[in-house]
């Protein structure tokens, strides 16, 4: 198959996980990093995010729910039109300030999701939410009947990283939906009758990872697919 090369990375928060992946884009390829101001924000203040040449990597600003055309380095686009906007999450964790209350002085560009689809109008596209601490009445909405959905899959418990023995913290408290019970994205999910849906964003403690465990056969049964390493999709 032909090789094409990143035009363009979007940024959904300033998670490491999420922001780590650009200092491996460092090798003179040009490219562009859209992400909202805060999030930028993080990347300036921090000096080694200045290996990405600002000769060959444009950093440009994401506002929220205005739709807009990707374009890479050179200003072509990319022939897609993306809308990105808030969802209940929090700020990173290495950017939380426990004196700003109960939201460590979380702010609305902190966690974001995108709405993708062509730009010339042939298809519906996608929703690509990584990382979602709640499914509110409004976003339900928007996601109902949606042909595709890429949600965040961290955990399948809320206290599993604390029975695991791998973290002391709950997924809401980390900001995240855990996939089960009443209060899970699987249940969320069931009445909104999207045509796929994907979980990904996956903790390595999430037992749905195991292709034979009861964990992913219910995810399975309940329609979700559960991303893997190499994944490709055809919209």
């Amino acid at each position: 198959p032909a090789w094409h090369p990143i035009g363009a990375a979007l940024l959904t928060n300033a998670d490491i996980d999420h922001v780590a992946g650009l200092l491996t884009l460092r090798e003179s390829h040009p490219f562009a990093v859209y992400a909202t101001p805060r999030v930028h924000g993080v990347l300036a203040a921090n000096s080694v995010f200045n290996v990405l040449n600002p000769e060959l990597v444009a950093r440009r600003p994401m506002a929220l729910d205005v739709p807009f055309q990707p374009a890479g380095a050179d200003g072509r686009p990319l022939g897609l039109e993306v809308e990105a906007f808030a969802v209940p999450g929090k700020v990173a964790l290495y950017l939380e300030d426990a004196s700003a209350g109960p939201g460590f002085g979380s702010i609305a560009e902190d966690t974001v999701a995108l709405r993708i689809r062509p730009s010339d109008g042939s298809g519906d596209g996608f929703f690509y939410i990584p990382g979602c601490a709640g499914l509110p009445g409004w976003l339900a909405d928007r996601l109902h009947g949606a042909p595709l959905v890429l949600f965040d899959g961290t955990t399948w418990t809320d206290d599993e990283m604390i029975r695991s023995g791998t973290g002391i913290k709950t997924a809401a408290r980390m900001g995240h939906m855990p996939m089960s019970g009443p209060a899970g994205s699987m249940a969320a999910f069931a009445p909104l009758t999207v045509t796929r849906k994907i979980y990904i964003h996956i903790n390595n403690t999430n037992p749905a990872l195991l292709e034979d465990s009861p964990e992913r056969a219910e995810a399975e049964a309940a329609g979700w697919r559960i991303a893997h390493d190499g994944l490709e999709l055809t919209l």
